[in-house]
């Protein structure tokens, strides 16, 4: 096969101005690539405009186990008593059952076990995150609404869980 010159196309271009991008539009691009730049470093050295999340201190920490057996019920237990907190019918739990088959997932790829388990703590802001103690992943479920975050908060059981 021959070389590119061979399909014609330099040869259609012989004699004709290259396409260059107008000079009004490259610097406007770099300036605002220098802008941004400019107010990355500003923000990291003043702090100004930059938000931080402060979680606090946990409130309150609980391992669960969250399986999901034969039947395709999902099953939340304590990990250090053993006690059954909730049962999910396959077609109930929403968000609970949602967020198992992510994990689930999640420890596949990684080659963790499934009943490792999970562990649900509330900070002191009032976030709630789920971890899994097998992949090392953390979760923040208020990004998925108060609604959703409350499904897992109740699961800490009435006292709020095991305090620290």
């Amino acid at each position: 096969m021959g070389s590119a010159s061979h399909l014609g196309y330099f040869s259609d271009r012989k004699g004709k101005t290259p396409n260059h991008l107008p000079k009004g539009v490259f610097f406007g691009l770099a300036g605002l690539i220098a802008f941004t730049a400019g107010a990355i470093v500003f923000g990291q050295v003043t702090g100004l405009g930059v938000v931080k999340q402060e979680l606090g201190a946990p409130v309150s920490i609980r391992d669960l186990m969250i399986t999901r057996n034969a039947s395709g019920h999902v099953v939340v237990t304590d990990a250090a008593t053993r006690e059954d907190i909730a049962l999910y019918a396959p077609e109930a739990g929403g968000f609970v059952s949602g967020s198992l088959r992510a994990f689930e997932r999640m420890r596949q790829v990684s080659n963790v076990p499934f009943d490792a388990p999970y562990r649900l703590i509330k900070w002191e802001s009032s976030a709630v995150s789920l971890s899994d103690t097998g992949t090392g992943e953390r979760i923040f479920l208020d990004a998925f609404g108060r609604d959703n975050a409350a499904a897992f908060e109740a699961l800490l059981g009435p006292q709020g869980g095991n305090s620290q």
